[in-house]
């Protein structure tokens, strides 16, 4: 079978930003450290590391796209969540039933960090971030 050129990828590219959020239980809102991630090897999500009590982060990964949506109207399924909230913010509903934990960020400050991954890798060129070749590799086996 012909081999086809594979076109190298781009440099990895990076962004990270710390960000304040708070856990919204039925008493009060708890502030939470948080670190906002970008990889550009994994183009099409944010990540988003919660500095809880332990040493090691609880980490959600978040589509890119649906924080955008979500800014503007209640997007996401499963265990991930967004919607607007009444004071400008955003609320991210984390979790499965009985387990969940709303969190509300800056809407702004979450918005501005996602558009700085877009100029990372625009919208429609994610998938030239992609490494295809473990997975191909792997079907080969």
């Amino acid at each position: 079978m012909p081999q086809h050129p594979v076109a190298p990828l781009p440099a990895p590219r990076v962004l990270t930003r710390p960000m304040a959020m708070e856990l919204l239980t039925p008493d009060a809102a708890v502030r939470i450290d948080t670190t906002v991630g970008y990889d550009s090897r994994d183009p099409h999500a944010l990540s988003i590391a919660f500095h809880l009590l332990g040493e090691v982060p609880v980490v959600w990964r978040v589509d890119r796209e649906m924080i955008l949506t979500g800014s503007l109207r209640p997007a996401g399924d499963g265990e991930v969540r967004l919607r607007p909230a009444p004071d400008g913010g955003l609320l991210l509903r984390l979790g499965r039933a009985g387990r969940r934990a709303v969190v509300r960020c800056e809407q702004e400050a979450l918005g501005r960090f996602v558009r700085d991954t877009f100029v990372l890798v625009p919208q429609g060129t994610e998938e030239r971030h992609l490494d295809w070749g473990p997975l191909l590799a792997s079907l080969r086996r």
